[in-house]
């Protein structure tokens, strides 16, 4: 029997890697004898870069970069190459994710490090750029990384402000006379599944803002900044790039790219790609995949439902084995899955999934071998 094992992180306790071995070791107590083929993967969030890495070979880099405080960061970035050259992988949580975040206001956290790292991968002569957007701390819309690439944010006296929300309220023009010219000529991919646009009520600050710590009286005056930002750039761009889908991508990230010339992929497809889990699945017998929690978001092209997509088109069975499953979406899940397994629950509780993760997914993915043979054939 041959078992593909794909899941994504198990966000705040386990990487894809980790989840990976510690579900291969339980199927191994049942099945010793089993082909595993262990396949991190990701979405364009935490562990996208590892993923990408992993499947192309490539060089794990770092660079000296500004954080999301305004102090210098060591970001880690990858290169590889393709057919068609060289290709730089940038992740946004390397940067400006939630753990780089600390106890700082989010009205002041800038993501001019993102731009930074590009410059600085530009200078290295790469010119073709894979961007995860997810897990990000920021909501300035960008600014940060525009500045970082030339683009000035000026007030009524034409003083540089500082490319923050906090910032942006004295934002009276902006001048792009200065951006990076080689942009023009380089080609950039964002992975991201997100197709908000930057402002209104599906806009970033108003879906997204609360998970950074906006408060909900904040989020009118921060969305507020952010169209005043894309009134100036989309009247530059000459088109309303901010309504575009994935503008509102990581608290504004994705209109940066996007008034770049970016396209969007979904992160789970393009990392499911380089993986070449479609020539895997021609000699599978079970698919298992999972994630720190599956809720109705998770039927909404988050990783799993991805893998699940691509095992069904191969006829082969696919499992769902995560941290948590939320029991409002239990059955819609079940309609998409050939069993849904959580770690909390029969004994398991929340705090022993989340600190116990390893043991408890070896527990659970054995209970499941035991049932493996009769599910999968």
């Amino acid at each position: 029997m041959k078992i593909i094992i794909a899941p994504d992180s198990f966000k705040g306790t386990l990487s894809a890697t980790d989840a990976a071995g510690a579900i291969a070791a339980g199927i191994r107590q049942i099945l010793p004898d089993a082909i595993l083929q262990l396949m991190p993967l990701a979405d364009g969030g935490e562990g996208t870069l590892d993923a990408i890495l992993s499947a192309t070979q490539g060089e794990r880099c770092t660079a000296l970069v500004t954080g999301t405080q305004g102090e210098a960061v060591s970001a880690a970035y990858g290169l590889f190459d393709d057919a068609n050259g060289r290709i730089a992988i940038l992740e946004a949580a390397q940067v400006v994710g939630l753990t780089q975040a600390g106890n700082s206001n989010v009205m002041q956290r800038s993501t001019r490090g993102l731009g930074e790292l590009m410059r600085h991968c530009l200078e290295r002569n790469v010119r073709r750029f894979m961007i995860g957007l997810g897990g990000s701390s920021t909501n300035d819309g960008g600014a940060g990384v525009l500045a970082a690439l030339g683009v000035k944010w000026l007030d009524q006296s034409d003083a540089e402000i500082a490319p923050t929300p906090q910032g942006l309220a004295l934002l009276h023009h902006a001048d792009f006379s200065n951006l990076d010219a080689r942009l023009a000529a380089s080609e950039i991919v964002l992975m991201t599944d997100v197709d908000n646009p930057l402002c209104g009520a599906n806009g970033a600050t108003a879906t997204f803002g609360p998970q950074k710590e906006v408060r909900a009286e904040d989020v009118p005056t921060l969305d507020a900044r952010l169209a005043h930002l894309a009134q100036l750039c989309d009247a530059w761009a000459g088109g309303a790039v901010s309504q575009q889908a994935g503008a509102g991508a990581a608290g504004g990230l994705g209109y940066a790219f996007l008034l770049l010339g970016a396209q969007r992929r979904p992160g789970a497809e393009v990392v499911c790609e380089l993986m070449q889990l479609d020539a895997a699945l021609q000699d599978a017998d079970w698919v298992i995949t999972g994630e720190g929690k599956s809720d109705a978001q998770t039927l909404h092209g988050k990783l799993p439902l991805v893998v699940a997509q691509h095992a069904r088109r191969a006829r082969v069975p696919v499992s769902l084995l995560s941290g948590a499953i939320e029991a409002s979406s239990r059955t819609a899940l079940e309609q998409v899955f050939n069993g849904c397994y959580a770690l909390v629950g029969e004994g398991v509780t929340v705090a022993q999934a989340m600190t116990e993760t390893a043991r408890c997914l070896r527990e659970r993915a054995r209970q499941m071998a035991q049932s493996a043979p009769g599910s999968v054939r």
